[in-house]
Order: structure tokens, then sequence, then C-alpha cells
């Protein structure tokens, strides 16, 4: 096994060569320690602390993309950080993720909030699961991928939620005040605003 600390030593923790068996062990004694977060992927897992600032900007883009849905009468089920499994290869949970439409046993949109590291590496997680899109949010910014055939391609709009003004979203995302970023959302995108 091969040992890799990442960026901020006390925030992300990697380790290469474990078996799911162990990672099962391993996840059973933190199951009581709060803020810490356990993802594996063939072979791998990462132990993530997870702070304050991650859990508020989860929080705000959850309830930004709670007022697009309504106001753009789009039916959504969400399903936040709910444990995503494929036996024996992978179980991860997103910061946010929903099903549009329908409910369904995957996803259709799942969200990551990146504050002190990660890489689009992490892409191999969802595509196990076959996510059909996935956004990474760091430094005041998304980036898009969308699986297309068997990889993550990076594109510019989303596929699952067409016509969302990103920049909109990201200006709205680092205001001081949420209760102004949300109005100033709600404004810019009500039907009467197109």
């Amino acid at each position: 096994m091969t040992t890799q600390v990442l960026e901020q030593p006390k925030q992300i923790f990697v380790q290469t060569g474990v078996t799911w068996a162990q990672f099962k062990a391993i996840q059973h004694s933190f199951e009581h320690i709060p803020n810490v977060r356990l993802t594996y992927c063939e072979g791998e897992l990462e132990i993530l602390g997870i702070s304050k600032p991650h859990e508020a900007i989860a929080s705000t883009l959850a309830l930004l993309l709670g007022a697009y849905f309504e106001t753009m009468e789009l039916e959504f089920f969400p399903s936040g950080s709910y444990s995503q499994i494929v036996e024996g290869i992978t179980e991860y949970q997103s910061d946010l993720s929903y099903c549009l439409g329908t409910d369904k046993d995957r996803p259709d949109l799942c969200i990551e909030i990146i504050i002190s590291s990660g890489s689009t590496k992490k892409l191999r997680k969802y595509k196990r699961m076959g996510v059909p899109e996935v956004w990474f949010w760091k430094k005041g910014k998304f980036t898009l991928h969308c699986l297309q055939g068997e990889h993550y391609v990076q594109v510019e709009a989303s596929e699952a939620l067409p016509g969302i003004d990103l920049t909109l979203l990201c200006q709205c995302m680092t205001m001081p005040s949420k209760l102004a970023a949300i109005k100033a959302f709600r404004q810019a995108i009500e039907p009467t605003n197109f």
C-alpha cells in the first residue's frame, strides 16, 4: 500500500491498495466520528474532513438550485449525500445529488464541493454508477462533466439543467448575504425576466 497526503494534511488523506473488506472495517471504525467522509473507489480510500465553509457552500447551492427547480417547474428528487454503492468496487457520497423528472436508483446530477483539494480523477466513482452529469465547485467556479460513452467530457453548459445561467449562479454563490443571493437569483430567473 502507498500513502499520499494532499495539500492540507488535516483535511484529506488518501491510501491506495485498500481492499473492500479493509474499507468496510475502516468505515465502521469512523461511523461515530462527525465531520468526516470516507470514499472508496477501486482500491483507493479517501478520508476527508468536512469543514463549515464546505457545508455553507453546499447548503447555499442547494437553496439556489431549489429556487431554480421551483421557478422552472422542474420536478426533482434530492438525495443529498446519500451513499452510492457498487458492492466491492466503490462507495461514495456526493455533496449534492438530484434525480430529475422521476426518482431513480442513480442520480442524474451529482455535485462536489472542493475546498482544499480534489481532482477530476474523482469522476471514476461516478462513471462506475453511470451518473450522466457531474459538477465540481472549486474556487468560485463550476466545471461540468457529462458522460459520453465510456468517458466524461468537460462541457460548458449543463445537459441536465439546460439553460441554467452558471455565471449568475456563481455570482450568487459568492455573495456575502445568502438571503440577498437567493432573492437576486430568483429575481433574475423569473419567467418575466427572460
